[in-house]
């Protein structure tokens, strides 16, 4: 099931307290982006974030976002904005250091 138009834009509504939270239509789903760097996506309504050693700590559920995909952690409470930004910020700490 593809994730609307709407709920994408809800979605991003709830990333209110960072600047630079972007979308991009992938295959029905929408790839999430912070300040360009690829941190996660919308998949059938869900939001889920790359696995990595600094979001290990917040204690998510483990998805699936497709078939034969790796598992990605889900953020549940997704109107909890300071949650949120504090799970996003970790991620995108943690995929900046895989690069370096």
């Amino acid at each position: 099931m593809a994730t609307s138009k709407e709920m994408k834009e809800y979605i991003l509504e709830q990333f209110c307290l960072l600047d630079g939270v972007t979308a991009r239509a992938m295959m029905g789903e929408f790839l999430l982006y912070y300040k360009g760097l690829l941190f996660g996506g919308i998949y059938d309504g869900r939001v889920l974030v790359k696995i990595n050693e600094m979001n290990k700590s917040f204690d998510m559920k483990q998805e699936i976002p497709y078939k034969n995909a790796k598992p990605m952690f889900m953020i549940e409470d997704i109107e909890n904005h300071e949650l949120v930004k504090e799970i996003v910020l970790a991620t995108c700490e943690g995929l900046s250091k895989k690069y370096i």
